[in-house]
């Protein structure tokens, strides 16, 4: 068999050599092509269950939530083991499947068994699927840090849940990310006992007001003559603070009592029940600068190619915004050049020309030197010179800080 294959290769040489160069280019391609990843994917399919109980003990989150799922889930078909960890106002578990199960097929069969227990848990109390997401799929931390004085930690914190969290996770392979940190931004209407009783409302209305308010609501259509038909809508969706403060609470006396009259209504922040930081090396080496931050944690999907997910997030993670204002800071330090060095060729003494040198890491009065090997000039000449630039000067700076 050996010397069929060596004398069939020797009396055709141009079909073995191509073939051999036809595999080794596609094993170049399929090379290149291959995922990589940090590390092995050593857990087995697993789902996992979150159920939120604002306000419960880790006793009753454990015995009214936790137990219920737990006795539902086991014995589910594929189901390898069942573990649970309960707290204050969460429950939290991890259902693992068989090797080589389909993770979607695995979803399924969860959402099954949730539906079964569901009447068992309290009213208002709803499981749900956690993302599809691996143990190994930390990939990347991100801290945004801003100065107090411009960008108050809700800013932030508004910007890292709505700006920079959604376009994070239209990457190909992201799973999920986590924001913590800074201050997140909440409507609060803070009641005032004492109109409540000056008005006669009670606590029950002011909440029910706010919950049955924010919705819109629709009445059908009107058909005119001809093909024309007009959609009859009532808009009642709250868009700022004072659509909240115009609210109806209840009527007393034939008047309408708004939400203004017994309450304030505030943009604040939610409590905290923990923080986060973040810390960079000095440019120099030596120590380290940061304090509070917000800090976005990626998470990738199980068989992503880690490489080729992390080089994503951090191409994506420079927002829009920030890059037009780098670039517009930009553009604004080659204008300046260039006008200081227009301004200074225009008020030069015809009779000492002089050449100007801008330095646009200097403040504006002072961006323009003179060249030391020109000519001397009359002290009234160059004090005149200077005026009418430094004038100039000012007056374009009013004016880009107008704009």
């Amino acid at each position: 068999m050996l010397n069929a294959v060596i004398r069939f290769s020797l009396q055709n040489r141009l079909l073995v050599i191509a073939f051999a160069v036809f595999l080794l280019g596609y094993g170049s391609w399929q090379a290149a092509q291959l995922p990589i990843d940090v590390f092995p994917d050593l857990n087995r399919p697993r789902v996992v269950v979150m159920t939120e109980a604002p306000g419960m003990a880790p006793e009753e989150v454990e015995t009214l939530i936790t137990f219920p799922l737990e006795t539902a889930l086991n014995g589910a078909s594929g189901v390898e083991a069942v573990r649970s960890s309960s707290s204050v106002g969460l429950s939290v578990i991890y259902v693992e499947f068989d090797w080589g199960t389909d993770i979607y097929n695995d979803r399924q069969i969860v959402n099954e068994r949730l539906a079964l227990a569901s009447e068992q848990l309290p009213q208002g109390i709803r499981p749900q699927l956690a993302p599809i997401s691996s143990i190994m799929g930390q990939i990347q931390i991100i801290g945004m840090v801003s100065d107090p004085e411009q960008t108050s930690p809700m800013e932030l914190r508004t910007l890292a849940d709505w700006v920079v969290r959604q376009r994070l996770l239209t990457i190909p392979g992201v799973s999920q990310v986590i924001v913590m940190g800074g201050q997140r931004k909440q409507f609060q209407v803070l009641v005032n006992p004492d109109e409540l009783l000056r008005y006669g409302v009670t606590l029950h209305e002011v909440k029910t007001a706010l919950q049955e308010s924010n919705q819109n609501t629709t009445g059908g259509y009107l058909k005119q003559q001809g093909p024309d038909e007009f959609l009859v809508r009532s808009l009642g969706r709250v868009q700022s603070v004072d659509d909240i403060r115009q609210i109806v609470v209840a009527h007393r006396e034939m008047q309408s009592i708004r939400l203004s009259q017994v309450a304030r209504v505030i943009e604040g922040p939610e409590v905290k029940r923990g923080d986060s930081s973040a810390f960079v090396r000095r440019a120099d080496g030596k120590g380290f600068e940061g304090g509070q931050a917000v800090v976005l944690t990626v998470t990738k999907q199980p068989g992503a190619d880690t490489r080729r997910v992390t080089q994503d997030v951090l191409a994506a993670a420079p927002s829009p915004e920030l890059a037009e204002l780098v670039e517009l800071a930009q553009q604004r330090e080659t204008w300046l050049a260039e006008l200081l060095a227009a301004y200074s060729a225009l008020f030069q003494p015809p009779q000492a020309p002089r050449q100007a040198k801008v330095n646009p890491t200097l403040p504006l009065i002072t961006a323009v030197s003179v060249e030391e090997d020109a000519p001397p000039l009359s002290r009234e000449c160059l004090e005149s010179w200077r005026q009418n630039l430094k004038s100039l000067a000012l007056r374009f700076r009013e004016t880009l800080s107008e704009c």
